[in-house]
């Protein structure tokens, strides 16, 4: 399990922004704090898949990050767990 620091911010309408400091391209935003969290909680798991499948490192967490303008922060835990499923590829032979 990795541990990402997650920041939220009131703004417009009510709405709510979401992301993990630490985590590049985790952003999001939801319609109250719940929202938000399970938006963001969704955008760190896609994008660690898609790190995953390209065969990319997952950011290394930073607890030291931190946002000035967050009215919230707090820890996200990012647990990946291995797929059940199998792909069988053919052995091409010559001949």
């Amino acid at each position: 399990m990795l541990t990402y620091k997650a920041a939220y911010q009131t703004v417009e309408d009510g709405w709510v922004m979401a992301q993990a400091l630490d985590f590049p391209g985790a952003v999001t935003q939801g319609k109250d704090l719940d929202d938000a969290r399970e938006m963001l909680q969704s955008a760190l798991v896609d994008l660690a898949e898609v790190l995953i499948d390209q065969g990319k490192p997952l950011p290394k967490p930073d607890p030291s990050v931190s946002d000035p303008d967050a009215e919230i922060e707090e820890p996200i835990y990012l647990l990946l767990e291995a797929a059940s499923q199998v792909k069988v590829v053919p052995v091409r032979t010559a001949g």
